[in-house]
């Protein structure tokens, strides 16, 4: 177990967090295509019988790009089609309804609309969304009679999605020389300090004057704070690219093609301080399509494994201080966004 004293919470951005700023101010360039990359596909099959086969693929596919796919996952496709089917209905209501519902930053909860200012582009990421964060969702759900069955859909298909990134989780652990349930211990969701989030995503169509900007990005280029990600894309939906930290100069970026029978992971910050680095959270982004390609909405949903508030983070070797989960997502969030 980690029990080393923690430090006292720090209000501003820390060191680390501002050097980190400045990698992703630099991260707005068009870049160029590398389709050579593999984004890996690792099978959940016989997790159990195949833990250490899979813990090996996983730990190979995140120290290398960052950035794998899991298949044969126990999510059933037609609960992440429903799941994504409720999403539309909700962004599909008036603005006015939906914003009954407000962000509440502090507890990343609720409704905003290019909300999000990048460092590496300047300009607010062409989207709203909608966070999901168990303990903080007081009155922040639509009725029954503006959204009937949202709720009691999208919490159970929260809970399906932790069950799958702890299984993730639960690989890094055995491989950092940690206890396996080390990580399902940190997320805990029948704890008030759960912040694990499931964020519904609605990327708007690009109208006809902008089709030609290529310096619009749909999301701008980005690393996530949390320990792990999993995305849930649609077919045809696309846009979404990768480019690990050793290629940032050359900003090479590989696309990661949507496939609903997939779920696209990638590592976060909190999990590459928890690793001491050894797993590396890498820059990606959602950039427009081109002519000829879907210009029409695009929907993603998207689970943040972050552990809870009062979880503490130190790596086996200790190489940075130790820290809260709850403080150290704090100074994140100060680091990379201002209000637009």
């Amino acid at each position: 177990m980690n029990t080393a004293p923690l430090t006292a919470p720090q209000s501003t951005p820390t060191a680390s967090a501002q050097s980190e700023l400045a990698k992703e101010s630099r991260m707005g360039a068009v870049g160029q295509e590398n389709a050579q990359r593999e984004i890996r596909r690792i099978s959940l099959a016989h997790y159990a019988e195949r833990k250490a086969e899979i813990a090996q693929q996983l730990w190979d596919a995140s120290v290398d790009v960052g950035f794998f796919q899991i298949v044969d996952h126990g999510i059933a496709l037609d609960r992440v089609r429903e799941a994504f089917a409720m999403s539309e209905r909700f962004f599909a209501l008036p603005d006015a309804v939906k914003a009954q519902y407000p962000h509440q930053k502090a507890n990343n909860v609720g409704w905003e609309s290019k909300a999000q200012v990048r460092p590496s582009t300047g300009t607010p990421d062409q989207k709203e969304s909608y966070q999901i964060t168990r303990p903080h969702m007081d009155g922040l759900w639509p009725s029954e009679a503006e959204l009937a069955g949202f709720r009691a859909t999208l919490l159970a298909f929260e809970a399906q999605c932790w069950g799958v990134g702890m299984q993730v989780l639960s690989c890094f652990a055995d491989r950092l020389g940690f206890a396996s349930d080390f990580f399902t211990g940190a997320h805990d969701p029948a704890s008030d300090q759960y912040q694990s989030t499931l964020r519904l995503l609605h990327y708007y169509a690009i109208p006809p004057e902008a089709q030609a900007q290529l310096g619009l990005w749909r999301a701008g280029a980005h690393t996530d704070f949390d320990c792990l990600t999993l995305l849930f894309q649609r077919p045809g939906q696309g846009g979404l690219q990768v480019c690990p930290g050793k290629e940032m100069d050359s900003q090479a970026w590989t696309s990661v093609e949507p496939d609903e029978a997939a779920i696209t992971c990638n590592i976060g910050d909190m999990l590459m301080r928890w690793s001491d680095d050894q797993l590396p959270s890498n820059f990606h982004r959602v950039k427009n399509p081109v002519p000829g390609e879907f210009m029409g909405s695009r929907y993603s949903l998207a689970f943040f494994c972050q552990a809870n508030r009062d979880a503490v983070i130190e790596g086996p070797g200790r190489k940075y201080p130790a820290i809260t989960a709850g403080d150290y997502l704090k100074q994140r969030v100060a680091a990379n966004f201002k209000p637009y």
